[in-house]
């Protein structure tokens, strides 16, 4: 199986086709789809995009983004040897001192600053601790930018330094994980969207068109926690990010449809998007048919909302607040309507472009609750989250002892041969983590080799179609086709064709249960006649439309 090749490879209908499948020679060359190791670390580097100039300083090194992924494939220095950060002071805190010990045994550290070296935002410790160190950081994007370049990554020993700079705001990901820089930069990307999901991007350069060392924390104030919970989501639980899809609750279809009607039948005017959320994962979302006319609901604004909703401001009763989705459109913002449904975590999001529309939001809320206790969806959605009398608000899922694949301790599953794709939601599955997987550390370290699996898979210098590996402590298999995306977790103690089997049982399983799994076909809906036309001045403040 060639690295990129045309190979088909047998879908989820087609499981059966894998038996007869083999594994190429575990001493294929280069050019082969399966490999147990990388090449080791190369020299520290420092990575620039723009042109090539050969006057850098001599312990400078420019190259491409291809060697982004500099460390050793399963080298466990990065994931075993470095500490795990437990539960820390955010960037309102004390300490960030760089001398400090504690601080600097941080596997990874997001900073966000302005242009002018203003300090934002810190993953850990205080920004005012460390204004200095977010100096050098603007220095020494300043010193690349004269030369007519724009720094992009560092590579020093076991350290990665990411930059992207967006707009005004420039955000660095120093990194001893086994994260790529491509992966950071998501990360980066998503710490963005977060914010420009409060300001907007306009308002954001508007800002520091004005004053350049304008402090951005006062219109950020209380979004810190907002921004730690991003980045710990990251760490525990990567495939939202990683896979750039969204994890649905698995429920029956028939109560799924049932309540994506029920969605369609309680609208008001100006309602553009309607999602009914439990734990932080999607129930059903129906989105208003214009809306969907011009373009798809992106997934990472889809987990952005997730996330927004899952804040303890949000933990009962209601709220209305504006709220900006950075995909759809950067500049402008949709009013939400955010209530918890009868007591439980159970979300209702309602989005609209009136920001008079409160009331009507509140009166579309009573009709979901009272439909969703006539059709007995609330104990069904408890039973499927499995909630306690204490109301947790993590979702479980199921099992991976549902699939029946001895040998088998978790995956992670991202269908691509979706129906009527150009409205489809991306989405992706995965069981719940139990043992081995129930400390934090070891959360941790398959976290860690998930990034690896998808970094190698993905690499842009030489993509691999099949990845087939054997840890210490697990087995990895790995493996991308024009059908599906999946990564799979298996005991150390599989064989090879215990691994095939046991892939073979998971695709038939997730063909049979992918109506329950998935959002098959999201339901759309018109909403009633709008209020008289807005003025000028408030259209332009509309997140939904910005032309005629």
């Amino acid at each position: 199986m060639e690295a990129g090749g045309d190979t088909t490879a047998p879908v989820p209908g087609d499981a059966e086709d894998l038996e007869e499948m083999r594994f190429p020679s575990e001493e294929a060359e280069d050019g082969g789809g399966v490999h147990k190791d990388l090449p080791d670390p190369g020299d520290a580097s420092l990575e620039k995009a723009g042109s090539e100039t050969k006057d850098q300083s001599p312990s400078l090194l420019l190259q491409s983004e291809a060697p982004s992924c500099t460390y050793g494939l399963w080298s466990p220095v990065a994931s075993e040897g470095s500490p795990l950060g437990g539960p820390e002071i955010g960037s309102g805190g004390p300490g960030g001192d760089p001398s400090d010990e504690d601080w600097r045994s941080k596997r990874k550290h997001v900073f966000v600053l302005s242009e002018a070296g203003k300090p934002i935002y810190s993953r850990y410790g205080s920004v005012e601790a460390l204004s200095t160190t977010m100096g050098v950081m603007t220095a020494l994007v300043s010193f690349v930018r004269s030369a007519g370049d724009a720094i992009r990554a560092i590579y020093a020993e076991d350290h990665k330094l990411v930059f992207l700079q967006q707009g005004p705001l420039l955000l660095v990901a120093v990194s001893r994980t086994p994260q790529s820089a491509a992966q950071l930069r998501g990360e980066l990307l998503a710490v963005h969207a977060q914010i420009v999901s409060t300001l907007t991007r306009a308002s954001v350069a508007r800002i520091f068109a004005r004053k350049q060392n304008y402090d951005l924390r006062r219109l950020l104030a209380g979004s810190e926690r907002t921004l730690d919970r991003l980045l710990d989501s990251v760490e525990r639980d990567p495939g939202a990010l990683l896979l750039g899809a969204v994890r649905c609750v698995p429920l029956a279809r028939p109560l799924r449809d049932a309540l994506g009607a029920l969605l369609r039948r309680c609208t008001a005017p100006g309602l553009a998007l309607s999602v009914l959320a439990v734990g932080g994962r999607l129930v059903t979302a129906a989105q208003e048919r214009t809306v969907l006319a011009e373009c798809r609901l992106d997934p990472a604004d889809l987990q952005l909302l997730l996330d927004w909703v899952g804040a303890p401001a949000f933990a009962a009763g209601e709220a209305w607040a504006p709220v900006c989705l950075p995909r759809f459109n950067p500049d402008g913002f949709f009013y939400a309507y955010v209530a918890r449904l009868d007591a439980m975590p159970v979300c209702l999001l309602l989005l609209g472009t009136d920001p008079e529309a409160f009331h009507d939001m509140a009166t579309c809320r009573r009709l979901v609750e009272e439909g969703m206790h006539s059709l007995g969806a609330m104990r069904a959605l408890r039973e499927a989250a499995s909630f306690s009398d204490a109301a947790s608000v993590s979702a479980s899922a199921y099992s991976v002892q549902a699939v029946g694949a001895p040998g088998l301790r978790h995956f992670l599953y991202k269908p691509l041969d979706i129906p009527d794709h150009h409205r489809q939601l991306p989405q992706f599955t995965s069981p719940e983590l139990e043992a081995p997987y129930s400390r934090e550390e070891e959360r941790q370290r398959l976290s860690d080799l998930y990034h690896r699996l998808h970094a190698r898979l993905h690499s842009t210098s030489r993509p691999l179609r099949l990845i087939y590996h054997v840890a210490e402590k697990e087995t990895l298999l790995a493996w991308v086709t024009s059908k599906f995306e999946l990564y799979t977790c298996l005991s150390p103690l599989v064989t090879k064709a215990g691994a095939i089997l046991a892939v073979t049982k998971l695709l038939r399983w997730v063909k049979k249960e992918e109506d329950r799994l998935f959002i098959r076909y999201p339901p759309k809906y018109s909403t009633p006649p709008a209020a008289p036309a807005a003025s000028t001045d408030q259209a332009s403040h509309n997140g939904l439309f910005a032309g005629p």
